[in-house]
């Protein structure tokens, strides 16, 4: 599954020029009130409906008047005359594999990590990211493994990865799909309404 409608695979919207938040490639991402995107942790508590993952963007250097192309919104440097758009992963049945942490004792185990499939869990540094390389280091945080709804993440899978097959270190990469999408017909928890008529 995947984003489909095209064949980019991303839809473009737009980060606010004046928006000191860095959003990193892989991490989530939401919509906001003003027609704009921002962190996933932006809202309090994670509490708005993600749109996608983030994959990159586009905007006008200040500087040099060129046009970057980045995996990461640094939070600033844009030329405020021209948009910065950005570009997401925002099909609601597309399916992510991230990272996860050093569960603890209830998790150092395949058989264990394997339960947690079809639980929801947190994500932990979810608005985190390396400055270098531009990608985020979210990290599904195995210990709130449950069903509780309202988790961003639900487990569907593991991805096998010979360099990340010891299951009692962090890295394990879990298949994952976004609860509550903003674009799936029930997804929207606060920002705007999911419309249900016309097209």
């Amino acid at each position: 599954m995947g984003s489909n409608y095209n064949s980019t695979g991303s839809t473009e919207y737009r980060i606010a020029a004046g928006n000191t938040n860095r959003i990193y490639q892989g991490m989530p991402v939401i919509p906001t009130a003003v027609g704009v995107i921002d962190d996933f942790e932006a809202a309090a508590g994670g509490t708005v409906s993600i749109l996608g993952v983030f994959y990159g963007c586009e905007y006008v250097s200040s500087t040099t008047g060129e046009v970057i192309f980045s995996n990461n919104w640094p939070g600033s440097g844009a030329d405020t005359n021209h948009p910065v758009k950005a570009f997401v992963y925002d099909d609601p049945n597309q399916l992510f594999v991230i990272a996860a942490d050093a569960g603890g004792s209830d998790f150092d185990t395949e058989a264990e990590i394997r339960a947690a499939i079809f639980l929801n869990v947190q994500m932990a540094n979810g608005n985190s990211g390396n400055n270098t390389t531009g990608i985020s280091t979210a990290v599904a945080d195995l210990s709130t493994a449950a069903v509780t709804a309202t988790f961003p993440l639900r487990i569907v899978g593991i991805q096998e990865d010979a360099e990340n097959s010891d299951f009692t270190a962090a890295g394990i990469p879990l298949i994952v799909r976004i609860n509550n999408h903003f674009n799936a017909p029930n997804g929207s928890i606060v920002q705007g309404t999911v419309s249900t008529l016309g097209v």
